[in-house]
């Protein structure tokens, strides 16, 4: 029985639910693939949404709830997709979610009314919330520590910031299309993979009894809070209603007390909050955040500059970025070797010293710039992606036990959700300046910038804490 968690297993959890290196890639295949389809999915939904509201009759003011809904269900679910994950099993949860993400994503592509598709794009969101951490712990626990692992997130991570990236560019083509393309064709990949998924990843390898009632308390409060406090930074972003936003980040603060009381008494607690104290689970979690909020509102900032300020076409916006997919090339074929010979955190600081160079070099935008003029902080995006998402998360699990690897997993990817969140709204917020009235001109863009950067060099300054302090404890 694992300690503190009053969950009994049987024989067999402490191991990789793979061994033959064959079945392991192939389930990172899968996973990798899931990972690409939530990334594309809220990237092409981005460039979408203008199209979307206009067709189906939604409000100018209510239109960003085809992402905010995604976003809310996404980072609110994602502690306890991983602990489901934990508990009945990975595979199992990995399929059931993807299976309902969907039939809720060609449900949204049916939609005529716009209540059915903020509707569906929760439900698709809840269910990202459990597939991402659950295919997260199926990759970690499906490799050893080590080598094979290290390399395996560098691809997984190279995958997911392609998803991100290349979704801009597929949305543009599928908008002009027809909108309704951007939720059937992830239909179209997601059924491939769970035909896939049932193939080649092996049947949960334990049977996971939970001895009393599932923790419900903690499963409510917990999930609520996240949802309350992506919608606070939501709120406040959009500043449709700062005092409900101030309000929802109250209703955050109590409900995480109360979460946290619950957790104390759990017999067997949605997250052993001990389990934040070990290993790099928490500094990492906080960079992460801190790298995916200044990468969101990079890309934010420059798409608004590229179509807003420069008048270029979603499409053309999309093909800029595509630049930015290196980092799936660099990824795989020198992330892992670079982490197998100086270790997570020294690669990790790398990839942020990368971005504070890209971050920092945009800073110099003026009304003028053009595809070369931004092509220099863009490749430098992609080394940073490259350095920094799949050492972040290997960082986060390294120590852990592997019973616990889904909601490790569920508290990093909640990280980045908020993050992403965060990153967006702060960049909003700094440029608009409290002026609503006129158009951002190329000096609001500079002052705007200051938000990735920042947050970016706080990034860094947490990494290269982190490593000081690990080096002087392993003397």
């Amino acid at each position: 029985m694992s300690k503190e968690s009053g969950v009994t297993e049987t024989r067999g959890a402490g191991r990789p639910t793979t061994t033959a290196a064959g079945t392991g890639w192939a389930v990172l295949a899968v996973v990798c693939g899931a990972l690409f389809l939530e990334g594309i999915d809220i990237a092409m939904l981005n460039v979408a949404v203008p199209a979307i509201a206009g067709d189906i009759g939604l409000a100018t003011t209510d239109a960003h709830w085809v992402i905010s809904a995604y976003v809310l269900a996404y980072g609110g679910f994602m502690i306890l997709g991983g602990r489901t994950a934990d508990l009945v099993g990975r595979r199992r949860t990995f399929l059931v979610a993807l299976a309902v993400f969907v039939l809720f994503s060609g449900l949204g592509g049916l939609a005529d009314d716009a209540w059915v598709l903020v509707v569906a794009r929760f439900v698709t969101g809840a269910t990202a919330g459990f597939m991402t951490p659950a295919g997260f712990s199926l990759l970690t626990t499906s490799y050893p520590e080590g080598p094979q692992r290290d390399r395996a997130l560098a691809v997984y991570g190279a995958i997911g910031a392609g998803g991100f990236t290349l979704g801009v560019v597929a949305g543009g083509f599928l908008t002009d299309l027809g909108w309704r393309w951007v939720f059937f064709a992830p239909v179209l990949l997601g059924t491939t993979l769970w035909l896939a998924g049932r193939v080649v990843v092996r049947p949960d390898p334990v049977t996971v009894r939970v001895r009393g009632a599932f923790d419900v308390g903690g499963a409510i409060t917990l999930t609520s809070a996240m949802v309350a406090l992506i919608y606070g930074v939501v709120a406040l972003g959009e500043d449709t209603d700062p005092v409900l936003g101030v309000a929802a980040f109250g209703a955050a603060a109590v409900l995480v007390a109360v979460f946290v009381a619950v957790e104390r008494r759990a017999a067997s607690p949605l997250l052993r909050l001990a389990v934040l104290r070990e290993g790099l689970l928490l500094p990492a979690s906080l960079a992460g955040l801190l790298f995916v909020g200044a990468f969101f509102a990079f890309q934010f900032l420059v798409t608004l500059y590229l179509q807003d300020l420069r008048g270029w076409s979603p499409v053309a916006t999309g093909l800029a970025f595509a630049v930015m997919g290196a980092d799936m090339i660099i990824a795989p074929l020198v992330t892992h070797r670079l982490v197998r010979r100086f270790g997570n955190l020294p690669v990790l600081v790398a990839g942020l010293v990368a971005g504070t160079a890209a971050f920092v070099l945009a800073l110099r935008v003026d009304g003028t710039w053009g595809y070369l003029d931004l092509l220099p902080s863009l490749l430098l995006v992609a080394v940073m992606f490259a350095l920094v998402y799949g050492p972040v998360a290997a960082a986060a699990t390294a120590d852990l036990d592997q019973s616990e690897h889904g909601v490790a997993g569920g508290v990093v990817y909640t990280a980045f959700q908020f993050g992403a969140a965060l990153g967006v709204t702060a960049a909003t917020v700094v440029l608009v300046g409290g002026d609503h009235g006129g158009t951002a001109d190329a000096s609001d863009y500079r002052r705007a910038l200051l938000v990735p950067a920042v947050a970016v060099v706080a990034a860094l300054a947490l990494a290269v804490g982190t490593w000081l302090r690990t080096r002087r404890s392993a003397r």
